[in-house]
This record gives structure tokens, sequence and C-alpha cells, in this order.
């Protein structure tokens, strides 16, 4: 199993060209805490012969310091990323290590086994081709197990070595491995894992790594390198699939070429095929397949290739073009499983960045319609979803998109969900099918429209959003500006927070999933009133910059302007005027703004008014003014 050859002394150009040409394994290592991953790695990485005389020195002298296992070398020394984590003992992030041995070239990522990492496991296995489960013999099948075997299923990693490592603990024992063995077939059955492997090892002293141990002679299986020398990788299992691929730009450096530059997420294409373009359904065939190194008689999975095609269609970043035999789905509603990967929940109706491929868009989470505990496999009603959580959920887009079932193509099912403000990805999500209703749904085409709405009431429709604390001011301004809108002649309809919360929202609270969804209902109906060219007023305390830009972006650009209505926390309390904050301070009403709930302050308002400073009247006066400098109503 070395990584060593012949060709090294005798062609050395040969010996290059047969390691580039090598396929590529990457799989992940998990499991329990302590239970040997990291030494395994080790193990793996000396066998292959990838360390070198003076990193094998310097390992003997650690495991010295460290008093390790008593063997001379402690292999888990190779792959510890971080002085703190080996002091602690533990894992604390994923470590990604590369070997080769004469078959085949590796990537392995060493995931952590504690439960607050499982955003980390989730990201070492999303490109596995397999996964090494480690199993400590003494132990036995754990909380850890279970958890790491369920997400392993839910990422869709079909290859699965069940490692039962420390056999030399238990005296090799065969009734041992028979024992774990067998409870685990159980539990996999409930996972629908089919492809388990089971391998008795020691990783310290080497059993059934490289080759068959004397230890356990009543085994007849694969060694462990064995097998990943030679299990299937998903790149020669895509190459069976239906051909999909992401349009990641559009090549055009002359008006007589136009192509079209991704990478391959599955199956084979070759010039004459006749492809489907999605989300539009445009049909074409494909004219010529370039890549860096010239023109290609076919492409396969994996490979970065620029398609042309004989027609002249409009094709954008985004697209997915596919064999128009089976070509991708187009849906805009989606049952999906999310895995939560940051501190603040997931929020349903808060909008956030969905990233499939090389399309983005916005989403919202409609529903979660339970939260499963990985665990125990159960399933527990959830109104949001915290770090790490993972959930089943409903989700909602704001235009179609190509997609495959994750079970089906994980490049063409499996996405991101990306903050907003901050740009940081913060779930990770795999969609399993598309919601009946978004594809029997349709907008329906009508005669009269804003446009024409809006020039019969002679004004431009837009949406003034005053937002600041409670006790800013902002109904009695937004009374003050509609009074006056409606002397003008102009068509207004004010949305006063307390006074939709006795009707639309009557059913919401004020938690902060709850504050979402009231703005995103109060966004829609807005909208509505937009599109009715009405001029809408909204008063709402409206906390959350994701939530008032989901609002903002319910409309056209120059619609919304946004009016903060900028009172500072003591002077709103000090005025008070329906005694709220009084009870706020005493403990009575909880989740309340800029006490025991967040207020997230604009950073880009059209329009900011200093209460300290203006009086009700003149506040109204410079809204009405800025209206006019917009076109929203006309000058006197």
């Amino acid at each position: 199993m070395a990584h060593t050859s012949d060709l090294i002394a005798t062609d050395i150009e040969q010996y290059l060209t047969q390691h580039e040409n090598k396929g590529l394994l990457r799989f992940i290592t998990c499991g329990s805490v302590d239970d040997g991953k990291s030494t395994l790695i080790g193990r793996l990485l000396f066998d292959s012969k990838m360390l070198f005389e003076d990193q094998l020195t310097a390992m003997e002298a650690d495991s010295k310091k460290y008093g390790t296992q008593g063997e001379g070398i402690d292999f888990a020394l190779l792959v510890d990323g971080l002085a703190a984590e080996r002091e602690q003992g533990i894992t604390i992030d994923v470590a990604y290590r590369f070997f080769s041995t004469e078959k085949r070239k590796f990537i392995v990522a060493d995931t952590p086994g504690h439960e607050q990492y499982t955003r980390n496991m989730v990201t070492g296995a999303s490109t596995a081709d397999a996964a090494i489960l480690m199993v400590d013999a003494r132990k036995g099948i754990l909380t850890q197990t279970r958890r790491h075997s369920f997400l392993m299923s839910l990422i869709g990693i079909r290859k699965v070595i069940v490692a039962i490592n420390k056999m030399d603990l238990m005296d090799y024992s065969e009734a041992v491995y028979n024992a774990i063995r067998d409870e685990y077939r159980a539990f996999a059955k409930q996972l629908n894992l089919e492809d388990v492997t089971f391998i008795p090892m020691s990783a310290l002293r080497g059993d059934n790594i490289t080759h068959h141990s004397e230890n356990t002679p009543w085994y007849h299986g694969t060694t462990l390198m064995g097998y990943l020398e030679t299990v299937e990788v998903d790149d020669e299992r895509l190459q069976r699939n239906p051909f999909r691929l992401s349009v990641q730009w559009v090549n055009r450096p002359n008006l007589d070429f136009r192509g079209f530059s991704g990478t391959l997420a599955s199956g084979i294409v070759r010039p004459g095929d006749e492809i489907r373009v999605q989300p539009s359904g445009k049909t074409s065939k494909i004219a010529s397949i370039y890549t860096y190194d010239g023109e290609l008689d076919q492409a396969v999975a994996g490979q970065s290739v620029t398609l042309t095609l004989t027609d002249e269609i409009d094709i954008s970043r985004g697209d997915v073009i596919s064999t128009i035999d089976a070509p991708a789905q187009t849906a805009e509603q989606f049952e999906t499983t999310i895995v939560w990967m940051h501190d603040d929940p997931l929020l349903p109706g808060r909008p956030y960045l969905f990233k499939l491929g090389t399309r983005t868009v916005t989403a919202t989470v409609t529903d979660i319609k339970y939260q499963i505990n990985v665990n125990t496999l159960e399933h527990t009603a959830a109104k949001k979803l915290e770090l790490n959580s993972i959930g089943i959920c409903n989700i909602s887009l704001d235009r179609p998109i190509a997609f495959d079932p994750y079970t089906e193509n994980q490049d063409t099912g499996g996405f991101i969900l990306i903050d907003r403000m901050s740009n940081n990805t913060v779930g990770a999500g795999m969609i399993h099918f598309s919601l009946r209703r978004s594809q029997n749904i349709h907008m329906q085409h009508v005669d009269i429209n804003k446009s024409a709405r809006a020039q019969q009431k002679g004004q431009k429709p837009a949406v003034l959003w005053l937002t600041g604390l409670s006790g800013a001011g902002k109904s009695t301004i937004a009374n003050l500006v509609e009074t006056r809108l409606h002397a003008l002649g102009h068509h207004t309809y004010l949305l006063d927070g307390d006074n939709v919360r006795h009707g639309l929202n009557r059913d919401l609270g004020f938690t902060d999933a709850d504050r979402v969804e009231n703005i995103r209902r109060v966004g829609e109906v807005a909208r509505l009133m937009v599109d009715a060219g009405l001029i809408v007023l909204t008063a709402f305390i409206s906390p959350f910059r994701s939530e008032r830009a989901l609002a903002r972006s319910m409309v056209e650009d120059g619609e919304f302007i946004e009016v903060f209505v900028n009172t500072p926390l003591d002077v709103a309390e000090d005025r008070d005027p329906k005694g709220l904050y009084k009870k706020a301070r005493r403990g009575e009403l909880k989740n309340f703004t800029g006490i025991d709930s967040a207020y997230e302050r604009p950073e880009t308002s059209e329009i900011v008014l200093d209460t300290t400073r203006l009086t009700p009247e003149d506040a109204a006066e410079q809204i009405i003014d800025t209206l006019k400098a917009r076109g929203i109503i006309p000058s006197d």
C-alpha cells in the first residue's frame, strides 16, 4: 500500500501522469468521542508512507511527552490541527487530510463527535463519497453513533464502513463483533442505510487496516484499505444519472461565439444531444463542447466545460441545462430538510438568500412541520430552529428554479441559506419534492394593472414604512400625514400596528418568530395596496432589518420609503403613553422591544425624523415634502 512506485526511479514523467489520472475518493471518519478516529487516520497516513523520517522522530517525541499508548508512536498526533484540541482531548472542527496509494487518491475529513458540532459533521460529509463510522468495541453502539448515522443518511452517503475499533482491548472476540454488527444492522434498516460493511480492527495495532490480521481468523471480509481502494465513487455513479449543467456564466468573447460554461453535475453530454433549459423550458441541441485544452467529443460528470448550442435561445446564469428526455423539475415551493448552522435561530417568514448551484433567489420558510431529535429520531413541534437543529420545513422562493430531489442528485437538490445582511451561510438544506400547490397555482392575467389604477388617482403608489421604538410617535405622525394627503385629494390607507393585531394578526404574539410573521403579513398587504395604486402608510415597530428588507423587496424600486422615527429609548420611555415600558421594567411584559427584545436601527432610511427637535406636525411636513420631491404626489 506504499505511496511508492518503481516508475519514480525509471520514468518520473510517466509516474506523475499516472498519479494525476488516479481516481479520487472523498470520505469522512465519524462516530462517538474518543473512538479512535484520529488514530485511524494517522495509521492510514503512516501505512501509505506519507510521512518522512523527521516527522516520525517528532511524533515519537510527542508520544513520550503525552505518555500515550506505549506503542512507540501515537498516530492521533498526526492529525491534531490545534494544540488546544490536544490538551482538551477533543476535535473541535473538521480536519482534512490528503494521501494516496498506487490505486487511488484520498481526501479524508475527520469530523468531531460532540452533538454541539453537528454543523461541522454536516460540512465534512457534504462532499463525501463514503463514511467510516467508528465504534469502540468496549462501548458498542452509542448515542453519537446513532446521531452520525442519521446525519449520513440525511446527507445521502451511500457507502458506510462500520469500523469496530479497539478489538485488541476485547481479545479480538468474534462474539463482541457479531453483537455490535447485529445491533447496528437493525438500526441501519430504520435509516435505509443498505450498503454497510463491517470490519473488526485495531487502528493502533494495524489489524485489518491494510492486511488481514492473524488475530481475527474468523473474519473473512475486506481490509479497510482494500475497501477504500475499490469502492465506487460518486463521480462514477453520477455519470449514469441524467445530464445536468448549472450555467455559471455566459461566455461571449465575440459576436460569432456564444457559450454556456459550468461544471457537469451529472450525466454525459455529446454534440448533437437534445437539451432543455430550465426553468424557461426552451429546447435546443448541443453544437460543440469545449474545455481549456480544446474541443471534446463528450463530457462527463465533474468536468468543467463550455457548451454551444445550435439555436440562439435566452440562457442566463443559474439556469440548468438538462437532457430533453429527463429534464430537471421546476417549482418555487418545496418540502425540505434544513440543518441550521447559526447562533441566531431560523424564524418562519424571515427572508434569506437561497443558493442552489449557481442560482441565488430570495426564500422564506413558510412552515416548520417538525424538528428531528437526532439522538432518538423523534419528531417534535417547533416554531424556530436553533443552532445545530434539523427540521422538516416548507420553503417558498420568489421565483421558480430548476431542481431535482436531493436523493436523486445532490448537486441540483442541495442548497444553502445565506443571511441577507451579513452574507454568512446560516443553513444547509435538501429538497424532498415540490409542493403540489406550487405547480397548480399560477398568476392570473388582469387587464387593469397598477399603472392604470395609479393614473386614475393622479399619484404614484408607494409604501411609507414608519419604524421606531414604541412611543416614538409613529402612529401620530402617520395619521397626520394621511390627513394631509386626504385633504390634497390623494388615495391612501394607514396600516397601524395595534389595529392590525385586532384582526389580520390577532393570532400572533410578541416572540421574535411572531414579530417576523407579523411584518411579513403586513408587507404582503401593503404590496397588494400598492398594486391598487394607493399610497400606503404603515406604523410598526418592525424591529428587525431583515423583515424591513423583505417588505422593501415586495414592491418595485422607488416605491418603498423607509421612515425612521428616531426617538432615543429614554425619551420614548419618559413618554410611555400606554404604560408599556413600566410593565416591561416590572417584568410583567415579556419580549418588549428596547427592554428585553432587540431593536435594530435602520442604516439607510430614506427619511430620518429626529423627534427630540421636531414636532409631529414638522415631521409630517418633512414626509410630505419628500413625497413631492420624489414625484409620488404633484408639487404645489
